[in-house]
């Protein structure tokens, strides 16, 4: 499998990370193994999470995600050396200032990730959303320590938009502290705005790694829903409604004719589409099912002509 390098961090990873969120959500710990050895055993080898994975589900408090994959990592010795490993801070954990990217804050949330995910450090730490009530040079101060601890191997940001990413860096030139080398944005083939435009330009000038998230727009790129009726009894019900339009309709027609040409799925597809968009390093995507991993190794081995890749653009924009 071909491996593409992210960004200046040093290392190289397969072409889809998979995406954490699930693992104690949608996925109890055994089906977590299971998935996560299927992942491993197809040659991929990073994972993203963060603190937050799964706060949302009834019942959760956050941290469950980091704690499958610490219980994961203990119970398959040396696995934690062949994995890239990512998680993030500032999300809203609950308690009293125990969210965004105060100094103070990240130096206790990386203890918390590190002790549930069972490791004495991660690869890739991302600050999760901006947090416009502290500077980038107390974030960035405030890494800067922790890659001086060892504590984190490299940093990134998710859902900045170019002018916070540029201003960071430019922070980060100035005073002395580590740039941001990896952004997560928003991006599939529906969802464009987020990074096409000054922030994928801004990305490819500064050799930025990139990992996208929503990757099938929580599963609408599959071509499983098409109407309201298909969503019944779906978690992501809600997050997959937006996209029932008519846009969204011609754009999962084509993907299901480029799908069909190439005896593939819908998914695979829309995945190996991201994996060969300027400027991405590799999507996250999410498997719930043995099924769905031999889909990833399907979509990063997939070779789309440059005919297919300008009519499922087309077909998105």
């Amino acid at each position: 499998m071909k491996r593409t390098a992210l960004g200046t961090t040093g290392f190289e990873i397969a072409p889809i990370v998979f995406g954490g969120n699930v693992f104690g959500w949608t996925l109890d710990e055994v089906a977590s193994f299971r998935i996560l050895d299927a992942f491993i055993d197809h040659g991929f080898d990073a994972i993203d999470t963060a603190d937050v994975y799964s706060k949302w589900a009834e019942g959760n408090a956050g941290g469950e995600s980091e704690t499958v994959l610490g219980r994961w990592f203990d119970a398959r010795p040396g696995m934690r050396d062949k994995v890239k490993l990512f998680t993030k801070v500032g999300s809203d954990m609950g308690g009293p200032g125990e969210k965004g990217l105060g100094a103070e804050w990240i130096s206790k949330a990386i203890d918390r990730s590190l002790a549930r995910l069972r490791t004495d450090h991660v690869d890739l730490y991302f600050s999760h959303w901006p947090d416009d009530s502290v500077s980038h040079a107390e974030t960035l101060g405030a890494y800067d320590k922790l890659l001086k601890a060892g504590k984190i191997g490299a940093i990134g940001a998710s859902n900045y938009d170019a002018a916070m990413l540029k201003a960071a860096l430019e922070t980060a030139d100035s005073e002395g502290l580590p740039r941001y080398q990896v952004i997560q944005p928003e991006y599939n083939l529906y969802d464009r705005e987020a990074f096409d435009g000054p922030l994928r330009d801004l990305c490819v000038s500064e050799t930025i790694g990139v990992v996208t998230y929503f990757s099938l727009a929580a599963g609408f790129l599959s071509g499983k829903y098409r109407s309201k009726a298909d969503l019944e009894g779906r978690k992501r019900g809600g997050m997959v409604e937006k996209y029932l339009t008519d846009r969204g309709m011609a754009l999962l027609d084509v993907l299901e004719d480029v799908a069909s040409q190439k005896g593939a799925k819908p998914a695979e597809v829309a995945i190996a589409w991201l994996i060969n968009r300027e400027g991405v390093s590799a999507p996250i995507a999410s498997a719930t099912s043995i099924e769905q991993v031999e889909s990833f190794a399907k979509a990063a081995e997939m070779t789309l002509s440059d005919e297919e890749m300008r009519r499922l653009t087309d077909a998105g924009a």
